[in-house]
């Protein structure tokens, strides 16, 4: 149960990767050590653990409505069905995305609630919700939503101007003045599994931030060939940088592998949920390094120019185009799962030709 506060202790013999510990209430005040670290964790791993964030409130409210949504019958979730045309908001049922390229069915269930809905609310942007989530809109969900997006927000000002960038640069992508890909989420994985609940990927977006109370999140370190753990820390949020964030910095900052899978040891025992919020462009946006505007960044592109940074396509196509080739109803074969890849897997040989994804 979510709301239960003693879990079987993380193992210790496990492989696990220690993560950076920002503080950010530190951050804030321009603490040069926790920019420091930001920026090494940002540019090496791309994943650190952000302490002191203040949404902590928010974030077990969500917990709490993920499990009374995510416990209704499937009947009910599946009015909510986000579909195989690539949406991503709605409710997405165990077993309809594949986790590798033999088409793995995943093993876990989520909902993702559009931060267009959440803002515009009651009014509808996107779609129709669960009763469970109309009743918490106000109460929870956008209290969530604005939270992360001020935490996402400020994180972006900062890497905004550690890069060179003028003031607003970065935030002009992300403004609330059109649609974006934007969303909250809760994932369920059940008990006693033994697969990959989400495979190997990159995360779509900008910025994620992330909260678990069980193991799961695993890291595919740089360089190294094997899967580590990364263990949750009561209070502290665990933050990605995503693709378009490493695009817009030519590659500066790191989108990282990772997936989900069961949590270790006695902890599997549980039901794992999970809380996050995805900061991604607007839909429009078109994902390219701005190099123009910051003279870092077209170092970087110089020294090590990458064809998918210039694909032409928006943040709208690159997250849809994504989602789609992930649903198990438009799997081809193992070309589809290629298809389906980030910034990590652009452009990779199979057999004796080579599969380039595509919008």
């Amino acid at each position: 149960m979510p709301g239960l506060t003693t879990f079987p202790s993380f193992p210790t013999d496990v492989p696990t990767h220690p993560l950076l510990i920002v503080d950010y209430e530190l951050l804030r005040a321009g603490d040069g050590n926790q920019l420091a670290k930001l920026w090494h964790a940002a540019t090496h791993l791309g994943f650190w653990y952000l302490r002191n964030h203040g949404v902590e409130w928010e974030v077990d409210a969500m917990f709490d409505l993920g499990a009374e949504t995510l416990a209704l019958p499937l009947s009910e979730k599946m009015k909510y069905e986000q579909g195989d045309d690539g949406d991503s908001f709605g409710y997405k049922a165990r077993g309809t995305i594949a986790t590798d390229l033999n088409g793995t069915r995943d093993t876990v269930e989520f909902l993702n609630i559009a931060q267009d809905d959440a803002l515009s609310w009651p009014r509808l942007t996107h779609r129709t919700y669960p009763t469970t989530v109309n009743a918490r809109m106000r109460k929870v969900v956008l209290p969530f939503v604005r939270k992360s997006m001020a935490v996402n927000n400020t994180l972006l000002d900062i890497f905004e101007r550690l890069l060179g960038l003028p003031k607003g640069a970065i935030a002009e992508l992300h403004a609330t003045d059109d649609l974006s890909g934007s969303e909250a989420r809760v994932v369920k994985t059940p008990p006693h599994q033994s697969s990959a609940g989400i495979g190997a990927h990159t995360d779509f977006g900008t910025l994620t931030f992330l909260h678990n109370r069980l193991g799961g999140l695993q890291v595919l370190p740089p360089g190294s060939q094997d899967w580590q753990y990364v263990k949750p820390l009561p209070g502290h949020a665990i933050c990605n940088v995503g693709d378009a964030l490493a695009i817009f910095s030519g590659g500066i900052l790191r989108s990282n592998l990772h997936r989900l899978m069961p949590p270790p040891g006695q902890q599997s025992r549980y039901e794992r949920y999970s809380v996050a919020f995805f900061t991604r462009p607007k839909n429009a946006v078109v994902l390219r390094p701005l190099a123009e505007q910051s003279r870092k960044i077209a170092e970087a592109v110089a020294k090590n120019p990458k064809e998918e940074y210039n694909s032409g396509v928006t943040a709208g196509e690159w997250t849809s185009r994504r989602i789609r080739k992930l649903r198990l109803r438009n799997r081809k074969g193992p070309e589809t799962w290629y298809e389906a890849k980030g910034t990590e897997h652009q452009s990779i040989a199979l057999g004796a030709g080579t599969v380039i994804a595509a919008a």
